[in-house]
Parts: C-alpha cells; sequence; structure tokens
C-alpha cells in the first residue's frame, strides 16, 4: 500500500471517529454541528473524486481549524480529533 493510501485510509477513519463524535455530543449547537457535518461530508466527496479534486479540497483545513478552535472549550475530545484530520489531510497531500 503506497504511503499516499495509507493516509487516504487513516483519514477516512478519523471522519468516522469525527462523525461518531457527533453523534454523542449532546449540547452541540445545530448550527456548528450542521457546518461540521457538511465538513465531512466534502471530505469524504473529495476522498471519492480521486486526486484531481484534492487541490480544491485543500480549504477544508482551514474551515476544520476554524470549527476545533470553536469547539475547544465545550468538546475538547471532537477539537483533538477534528486536528487530527487536519493532519492527515496534510499527509495526504490535501
Amino acid at each position: 500500500m503506497s504511503g499516499g493510501r495509507a493516509s487516504e485510509n487513516r483519514l477516512r477513519e478519523l471522519l468516522a471517529r469525527v462523525r461518531e463524535r457527533l453523534r454523542h455530543a449532546r449540547s452541540m449547537d445545530a448550527e456548528s454541528r450542521e457546518h461540521l457535518s457538511a465538513v465531512v461530508s466534502d471530505i469524504d466527496q473529495t476522498l471519492e473524486a480521486g486526486s484531481a479534486q484534492h487541490a480544491a479540497a485543500r480549504a477544508h483545513a482551514h474551515r476544520l481549524e476554524s470549527l476545533a478552535v470553536r469547539f475547544e472549550a465545550d468538546h475538547p475530545g471532537l477539537a483533538e480529533v477534528i486536528r487530527e484530520v487536519i493532519d492527515a489531510l496534510a499527509r495526504a497531500g490535501i
């Protein structure tokens, strides 16, 4: 398995963790939940589209960092996983 493929697999695992934490985050406001769900969905679509779309996906890291900062106080575990997603995006060349 190539390094890029391993990075993409790791990214998929992290996105699944984000979804799981979203399901269990009871105190999260609807707008934040919707925004994070949309970013995760966009990243999934990018991974499915292949490397031709990776350049367009780089903006996701900025959106994710903004969300991580927003969640830091009330949802630190989710903020940590979001930052892991950002790192995995970079390792996957996205």
